[in-house]
């Protein structure tokens, strides 16, 4: 019906979810697309470290992300992506908030991603994640294009924290 209003829900993902986050990935043209077998273990191995959005229970967007063991004030973002009809509305940054904010009570401070240098969409959301948060975010070296077996650009790491401790993020 038209005029009708899709509302977006934010949850972990379920293993149900796996193949359509693979499909966000190839459909974006811009991420490094993993086999559709690492984004099933991703939804069923690192569902508490990722968000899914949903429209009609169907997902437009996703974060995967993990904690290092040996770092575990920080999540790593692996990927974030949004289908092409959803882009444009702030998806994205709420994916990391809502990331964020779950993270938190188990003492989340800082989330690191990886970005190349002419990411610019990237570079932009992941800054103003850093801004919204009332935070920094800093760059360092990380990959070198020499470092890639194929003609992957460098990667850059982004690194944004400290957030603030985990109880101001309770009961978001």
């Amino acid at each position: 019906m038209s005029g009708e209003t899709h509302d977006v829900v934010i949850a972990e993902p379920s293993t149900e979810d796996g193949s359509e986050l693979w499909r966000i990935a190839r459909d974006s043209r811009t991420l490094d697309l993993n086999s559709s077998y690492a984004y099933l273990l991703w939804c069923r191995d690192f569902a508490d470290t990722s968000a899914v959005a949903t429209v009609d229970g169907r997902p437009v967007g996703f974060v995967i992300g993990f904690v290092r063991p040996s770092e575990p004030d920080t999540v790593v973002v692996w990927q974030i992506a949004v289908d092409s009809g959803q882009r444009g509305k702030g998806l994205a940054g709420r994916l990391l908030d809502h990331l964020l904010d779950r993270l938190a009570p188990r003492g989340v401070r800082h989330l690191e991603t990886t970005i190349t240098a002419d990411n610019a969409a990237s570079i932009a959301l992941f800054g103003a994640l850093a801004r919204r948060r009332g935070t920094r975010m800093r760059q360092a070296d990380l990959f070198a294009a020499d470092h890639f077996p194929d003609d992957h650009a460098a990667e850059d790491l982004y690194r944004i924290g400290p957030f603030a401790p985990a109880a101001v993020a309770v009961g978001v």
